[in-house]
């Protein structure tokens, strides 16, 4: 064995690592982003080397996964919790097809909304696809977890999901590893049936998941993950998952002696424990970072009283946003530990709404699309996309009225577009383009929709620390007309303060004109410059 600080990322990645994964996939996206990154860093030396890539999107990154586990070998996936809204359609069908190597979706939810638009929990998900679990409470647990989730995944012959959350992805502790496991060999599934699911394949897929739940069940019920502690007397009760149970342990301290205690790790729910835990409590607290999944379970949707559940649906603990020491204590009767404070502190320390870098390429852009719109009777609405340029809905542009998910400002536009507003516009970066905005455009230009497109092409993917778009420059052109916008209707600017005055006109011309127009506002991101020359010069041509 050796030591390593690592963050709870970091972890699941040598976990993987050490489990012999042949491949990872990933879409970057906060707080999962470090996932992929470290097997990068790390895998290229390793012997064999694990293979993988940043994925168009998430979807695309699981089904390259589950190629690796088609053909006998072991592959990770990962991503954060919107995420696997992208991925649910092979995810919830690979659930029934089953996995041949080892596959695990490593999903990295974020309660608090830190860096996202809502704070799903993804064990839904597993719940919703009938596959197993687990959720590691520490930096140690998110290295052996991801190792036991390969093994069980293949012992079970179905997908497991790995879920972390934001607070325990992005905080280090020292971890052990342990001896590396060699790569599978390359085997195709005996029965291709499986994976082709046409409905009589997929009712025989998804009879023999069915047969597997008594399994998948009794591993949970087994998993050391899953322990219960019983005192001598009749008392009250505790049920804590995943980093809650840290949380748990900070706030209460030698108090929680007092309590039965049963801590989760791994799903589906232990129901023979969760009988006992319950037979031996006068009342059970369930602390959980996340919606009140278990709690809904335990309490029959906060129906069954006997004995009383204390929660989040009872109003005991905070709904939204990240559990903490300080608000357990609170909620356990126990007073708040007195802070930290520095006199003076709160002179120097002011909050600061977030903003983009400075001399960033999309204030010139946004400057030039305001002042274009400016002089339009009535009111504009820009519909906006996820991306650094997502701030440009705060002062001083307030430059776009909406952000929804990826990808979603064309569609929106062409909503509006039917829907008779003039002009509809929106705004997608280069990165959130390949996502998920090539298919919306798709639709526009075919239908000759009157939207107008601003690509903000800054070369690289910035928001989640600089990784490679999946085109740039004039690679982003060649795809916008690949896709049916005529050659001539694809507009080129580059956002700097000089060329203000001729952007203006220029987006005003085809803000004039009928039907649909694609601006490029082309110009690298000014923090990853470096970055972005080196990636250009390991780019490949694209093929003559």
């Amino acid at each position: 064995m050796s030591e390593r600080i690592l963050l709870g990322d970091e972890a699941v990645a040598f976990g993987a690592i050490d489990a012999g994964i042949s491949a990872a996939y990933a879409y970057p996206g906060t707080p999962s982003t470090e996932i992929f990154e470290t097997i990068r860093r790390h895998a290229a030396s390793a012997d064999p080397p694990v293979r993988g890539l940043w994925s168009t999107n998430e979807k695309v990154a699981l089904e390259e996964g589950v190629g690796v586990s088609y053909a006998g070998r072991r592959a990770l996936v990962s991503m954060k919790h919107v995420g696997l809204n992208v991925a649910a359609d092979p995810f919830m069908n690979v659930a029934v097809a089953g996995a041949h190597g080892g596959l695990v979706i490593a999903v990295a939810d974020d309660p608090s909304m830190h860096s996202s638009q809502n704070e799903q929990d993804s064990r839904f998900f597993a719940d919703f696809a009938q596959v197993p679990c687990l959720e590691p409470s520490n930096q140690q647990e998110c290295y052996t977890f991801t190792r036991e989730a390969f093994e069980l995944s293949e012992s079970l012959r179905v997908p497991v999901l790995l879920r972390l959350v934001t607070r325990l992805a992005h905080s280090r502790a020292v971890v052990r590893t342990a001896a590396p496991r060699p790569q599978n060999e390359a085997r195709y599934v005996d029965d291709a049936g499986l994976y082709t699911l046409i409905p009589s394949n997929a009712r025989r897929a998804y009879g023999k998941l069915l047969d597997k739940q008594p399994a998948i069940a009794e591993q949970a019920e087994n998993h050391p993950g899953n322990a219960l502690t019983l005192r001598e007397a009749r008392g009250p009760g505790i049920l804590a998952s995943g980093v809650a149970f840290n949380y748990l342990q900070e706030a209460l301290g030698p108090a929680l002696e007092r309590y039965h205690l049963l801590r989760i790790g791994a799903y589906p729910l232990p129901v023979r424990k969760l009988r006992q835990l319950l037979d031996a409590s006068t009342e059970v607290w369930v602390v959980e970072e996340g919606y009140p999944f278990i709690e809904r379970y335990v309490s029959a949707l906060g129906l069954m009283r006997e004995p009383p559940i204390r929660g989040k649906l009872t109003g005991h603990l905070p709904r939204a946003g990240e559990l903490t020491p300080d608000a357990l204590r609170q909620a356990f009767g126990l007073p708040a530990r007195e802070a930290l404070r520095l006199r003076g502190l709160d002179e120097v320390l002011v909050g600061r709404p977030p903003r983009l870098c400075d001399a960033c390429p999309h204030d010139d852009a946004y400057a030039a699309i305001r002042e274009a719109i400016s002089g339009i009777e009535g009111e504009v609405r820009v519909q906006g996309d996820i991306g650094c340029y997502a701030l440009g809905y705060l002062k001083p542009h307030q430059a776009i009225h909406s952000c929804l998910c990826m990808g979603a400002s064309i569609g929106m536009a062409i909503g509006a577009a039917h829907a008779g507003m003039r002009p509809a516009l929106a705004v997608i970066g280069d990165g959130t383009f390949t996502h998920s905005g090539m298919a919306p455009l798709l639709d526009a230009a075919r239908e000759e929709i009157p939207i107008k497109v601003f690509i903000l092409d800054n070369s690289i993917v910035a928001m989640t620390g600089g990784q490679p778009t999946m085109a740039t420059d004039e690679q982003v052109v060649d795809l916008v007309a690949g896709l049916g916008v005529p050659r001539d209707r694809i507009r080129i600017i580059s956002p700097t303060p000089q060329n203000k005055a001729d952007n203006v006109r220029l987006i005003r011309e085809e803000i004039d004109r009928d039907g649909i127009s694609v601006i490029i506002a082309r110009r690298a991101c000014v923090t990853y410059a470096k970055v972005i020359k080196q990636q250009r010069r390991q780019r490949r041509p694209a093929p003559a």
